[in-house]
């Protein structure tokens, strides 16, 4: 898979890193200009705002809501800590306001951004693979060398794919995910996707159950609505995400599909994470 390799450096301060975002400074501001893909990058600062590809970790902070802060910060500490940050100092809004060092040498392999602006990438420590500025092929071997690997294989991130990662790198993330969910690691023992949550309000999935970050964003911006937990699968047909899945090979536009209300008020996921497959936005 070719992918575009820049060279340059991890920051914190000022910024609100967590399991799968952190800010990044290309060595070479041009290689910026490089990056393809439809969505342009928005570069508003020295640093950037990285996504990491491939991967979803427990929210921090989203629109003033949170998932369970015991899974959330250990993914965000994880990502760090691989980095060769220590002693990271936090406000309580999660905006860093210190650390050692200020900042770590690295690199990011990237295809594009997303709707927002912000770079998809894998992310890797110390020297680059490369030249900077270049468009290099990334197999496995390179993948479990980077953060993205990382961070599922230890199972503080869920795999969650979009059609910029190609096939072989995908199954190496499921592989990676199912060895970590089978031996209890991170997050998994305690999520329930797939099982199911009863939601009896905002805190049902703030401060209990772990669920999928983007199943938790889509019922942390339903709930604000104060509708009954019954119309949100029209909710969700509404927002027409656009994904497949990958065991049958359909295609489907809307979570709806692949979520179940039952009993009135629990929401589960009928596919696991690593089994559907996002269009870009």
């Amino acid at each position: 898979m070719p992918m575009l390799l820049i060279k340059g450096s991890f920051h914190l301060k000022d910024t609100q890193p967590d399991g799968d975002t952190v800010h990044f400074t290309a060595d070479n501001p041009d290689d910026w200009q490089l990056v393809g893909g439809k969505n342009p990058i928005q570069l508003t600062a020295a640093s950037h705002a990285l996504r990491l590809e491939g991967i979803d970790a427990p929210e921090t902070h989203y629109h003033g809501a949170h998932q369970p802060l015991q899974q959330a910060h250990a993914a965000a500490a994880e990502l760090l800590k691989w980095l060769g940050f220590t002693n990271v100092q936090r406000e309580p809004d999660e905006t860093v306001t210190a650390s050692t060092p200020a900042s770590t040498p690295g690199y990011i392999l990237t295809r594009g951004a997303d709707m927002y602006g912000r770079v998809i990438a894998l992310v890797g420590k110390g020297n680059p693979p490369g030249t900077s500025g270049t468009d290099i092929s990334v197999g496995v071997p390179l993948l479990k060398q980077t953060a993205n690997h990382h961070l599922v294989s230890t199972g503080l991130a869920y795999p969650t794919f979009y059609r910029s990662l190609f096939a072989d790198l995908r199954a190496e993330l499921t592989t990676a995910a199912q060895q970590a969910q089978t031996a209890g690691k991170g997050l998994w023992p305690d999520d329930v996707t797939t099982s199911g949550v009863k939601i009896t309000g905002l805190s049902s999935i703030t401060d209990e159950a772990v669920i999928l970050p983007k199943l938790f964003r889509r019922l942390v911006d339903f709930l604000k609505l104060g509708m009954p937990i019954t119309s949100f699968p029209a909710y969700l047909a509404g927002k027409e995400d656009k994904f497949t899945v990958l065991s049958t090979g359909q295609r489907f536009a809307g979570l709806h599909e692949v979520v179940d209300v039952s009993n009135g008020s629990t929401v589960r996921m009928t596919h696991p994470a690593d089994d559907l497959l996002f269009d870009e936005g």
